[in-house]
């Protein structure tokens, strides 16, 4: 039984890349963007949080991220302001990914309390109904406690473990396909015919239940559960095992005259080099080839890009 659980442990490790020290982003990381969708400089204004002790930030594991955003004509920068209707004015989207509580930046055990002040959560629900745009990220615990009460003010559940997908097997990538959880949808059609997203590759992650009218992306189906630990990275013996059938792992929804964006995983978004033989993992794993072209499209639809489907 040791062993059992020494070697989940180890293959959670391997697949997430939870340990700081062996991950950096892949800076030689440039996909093919034949079609940028705004003038290189003049598009929307991209906010990537800072400020909650992120683990990803834009010069740090997702400047690969940020790269891309600008190749595609965004203007994207770090915010390092805490959220308020002064340092929003100025954006068209905010990206938060994998937000931390000051307590849990070295310690990764429950309690795992709210990256975000309350009145931080009613300034950005407001820009967000006033027409501003929001892409949330949480991946496995602790980081969805950290975005709990946010994800919340929007109708977001999150459930603060690993969520592992009932298809899902041993040494194999977390992968959503047509059959295995990948729903169509805008952002899976894209543009035209070579912006349609098949297959999404995950890398661990978390699980959330949207709200009712929100149009679901990545599914979690049968037997899928979330082992809810007690302390990261790994999984304490005693985790329960929540089912989570019917949960999503990416999503999206209308909020008054803006856009919302969930997904419960940061890697598949990254680019980066982990552990001591600098593996590719995220969006430059070879079996990722989809994931930036369901990045790009997740943020035309979160800015109405000229000719993406609502």
């Amino acid at each position: 039984m040791r062993k059992r659980i020494l070697l989940t442990v180890i293959v959670l490790l391997a697949a997430t890349g939870l340990v700081a020290a062996q991950q950096a982003p892949d800076l030689k990381y440039q996909p093919p963007l034949p079609r940028p969708a705004y003038e290189a400089g003049k598009g929307p204004r991209v906010a990537i949080d800072e400020a909650h002790h992120n683990f990803h930030t834009a010069d740090g594991r997702y400047k690969p991220f940020a790269e891309l955003l600008r190749r595609d004509g965004y203007r994207a920068e770090g915010l390092g302001k805490l959220l308020s209707a002064d340092s929003l004015k100025a954006m068209d989207v905010l990206v938060i990914a994998n937000p931390l509580h000051e307590r849990n930046i070295k310690d990764w055990s429950l309690p795992t309390p709210s990256a975000f002040a309350q009145d931080e959560i009613a300034a950005l629900h407001t820009w967000v109904e006033m027409g501003g745009a929001l892409l949330l990220i949480a991946d496995h615990m602790p980081f969805p406690g950290a975005a709990s009460d946010l994800a919340k003010a929007f109708g977001v559940e999150f459930s603060n473990g690993y969520a592992r997908a009932g298809h899902w097997r041993r040494g194999k990538r977390d992968t959503f396909e047509h059959g295995t959880g990948l729903k169509e949808s805008a952002v899976t059609r894209g543009q035209a015919d070579d912006e349609k997203v098949t297959k999404v590759v995950s890398f661990g992650g978390s699980a959330f239940k949207p709200p009712k009218d929100a149009t679901p992306i990545l599914v979690f189906g049968a037997n899928s559960v979330s082992l809810e630990t007690k302390k990261a990275p790994g999984i304490t013996p005693d985790a329960p095992k929540v089912p989570i059938e019917g949960w999503c792992q990416g999503a999206l929804m209308t909020v008054g005259k803006g856009r919302v964006a969930v997904f419960g995983e940061a890697a598949m978004f990254s680019a980066q080099l982990a552990g001591p033989k600098q593996a590719p993992m995220g969006m430059n794993t070879p079996e990722a080839k989809q994931n930036h072209q369901l990045l790009l499209n997740v943020m035309h639809w979160l800015t109405r890009a000229k000719g993406m489907p609502d």
